[in-house]
């Protein structure tokens, strides 16, 4: 009797697992019977051993495979499908994110998703045998990461266009609440032991680091504003006889003076003759338009911080005696966007349509009076954004508006039209602060008429004399 095995079988755990002990030594775990009786021959138990049984007898084996297996499956097939997403968003974002903290949250992304693969592996250990204690806490970490995913993406998409990325988002939240729900039932959490002096020092510590890091390589590198330096002088006038047309020379420049390279979408200046006051004494209909045109080519160029375009235009006026101007004014504008926060696609300086040309009449969405349209489409600074805002389009107008032609502007998802209100002048508001989409007015050159008219007759004059012969 001294030599005689003692077998004791445990009681049921949470997903009727019983342990197995001889002579106090945990030699396995059993689903049922028959499994108890493979590991005690395994064991060199002979059949018919007397056998302790704890907390239940050796009628009750409350597994059901087929129901724990799906159960298992269903979890594995969900941690997969949202470490496959991870993946994909996170090895766009580490290498072509437009920013260094988009490639930051680009690699600790793919770290996730590296974790719910993880977790899909110790979910195949919760599942069947319980080999490795910490499995189920494993997989609960993994089901709340995808529970956080989910649940920011659906917030995210509050007031954005429905994709694809959303049913998929919508499908892991109801997903993951439910397997923690399970979760909790079978207690997932139990072995886990950490000192809580360890634990909140970890904590600590690395918010502090995730603080100082988003401070210093997101928030302020985003809250730094483009600074677009634009606008035009007049310089030399010349005529060459009396009663023949002015020529003036107007420097017209564009300069990038912050620290933010942008793309230039277009730009637009105008030569106006009219009264010597301006705004608000003077209204804008008193000017009469002289010349207009772009001085930024191609359009979609991108401007980067120190660099500068400047284009000299020579403008004639006709007449010029029998013009009423008392004084000529040359202003620019240009429209930019931000080009760490978007990508364009390279075809824009490509894409002008001049619909008059071809007589195509305008479509719907574009404004009144469109004379050419530039359009391209273009993705948001990191994937993580082209999930939750989808792709957008940008397109440019060039409107002929009489006295003032002008440049409409506007960012939207591909196929939406587009609606022109003049009492909606903030319908860019969006584009603005995602993209950082500005208009920006140049500094206004303003000279009298009569004294570009007296100059151009004095260089006239010089340059008769200067080419008449000597007397004999």
């Amino acid at each position: 009797m001294a030599n005689t095995r003692i077998v004791t079988v445990g009681a049921p755990d949470d997903l009727g697992l019983r342990k197995v002990l001889i002579d106090g030594r945990s030699v396995g775990r059993v689903w049922s019977e028959e499994q108890l009786k493979e590991l005690l021959g395994r064991e060199g138990v002979a059949e018919g051993h007397p056998i302790r049984f704890l907390g239940e007898d050796g009628t009750y084996w409350p597994d059901h495979a087929r129901s724990r297996r799906a159960i298992g499956g269903i979890v594995i097939f969900g941690l997969l499908v949202t470490a496959c997403l991870l993946f994909r968003i996170g090895i766009a974002d580490s290498g072509d994110a437009l920013t260094y903290g988009g490639r930051i949250a680009g690699f600790t992304i793919l770290v996730v998703a590296a974790v719910e693969v993880i977790a899909a592996v110790a979910a195949v250990d919760f599942w069947e045998m319980r080999l490795w204690p910490y499995s189920g806490v494993v997989v609960l970490v993994g089901v709340v990461i995808t529970l956080l995913c989910s649940t920011s993406v659906v917030l995210l998409q509050i007031g954005e266009r429905f994709t694809d990325y959303t049913l998929i988002a919508i499908g892991l939240l109801v997903w993951s609440s439910v397997v923690l729900v399970e979760l909790a039932k079978c207690r997932a959490w139990k072995g886990l032991s950490i000192p809580r002096k360890i634990a909140i020092g970890v904590i600590v510590s690395t918010l502090l680091a995730v603080a100082n890091l988003a401070y210093a390589q997101i928030y302020v590198p985003y809250v730094t504003t483009p600074l677009i330096q634009s606008g035009a002088e007049f310089r030399e006038s010349n005529q060459e006889k009396a009663g023949a047309s002015l020529y003036v020379t107007a420097h017209l420049y564009v300069k990038n003076a912050g620290q933010v390279p942008v793309y230039v979408l277009g730009s637009i200046y105008w030569i106006h003759g009219g009264p010597a006051s301006g705004p608000p004494e003077v209204k804008t209909t008193d000017y009469k338009l002289i010349y207009d045109g772009e001085f930024v080519t191609p359009v979609g160029r991108v401007l980067n911080p120190g660099e500068e375009v400047a284009q000299d235009v020579v403008v004639e006026i006709k007449d010029p005696e029998r013009r009423g101007y008392e004084a000529i004014r040359a202003q620019t504008e240009v429209y930019v966007i931000r080009k760490d926060r978007m990508t364009m696609a390279n075809d824009f300086k490509h894409s002008n349509l001049e619909k008059w040309s071809f007589g195509v009449k305008c479509e719907e969405g574009d404004p009144p009076g469109a004379k050419s349209r530039y359009w391209t489409n273009i993705s948001n600074s990191s994937e993580m954004l082209n999930v939750t805002r989808g792709r957008q389009r940008i397109t440019a107008w060039r409107v002929d508006s009489g006295d003032w032609p002008r440049i409409d502007v506007h960012v939207s998802p591909p196929g939406e039209r587009i609606s022109f209100i003049p009492t909606t002048p903030l319908q860019n508001r969006e584009a603005a602060e995602r993209y950082g989409l500005s208009q920006v007015p140049g500094v206004t050159a303003q000279t009298p008429y009569r004294e570009l008219l007296e100059k151009a007759r004095s260089s006239e004059k010089g340059s008769s004399e200067k080419g008449a012969s000597p007397p004999k």
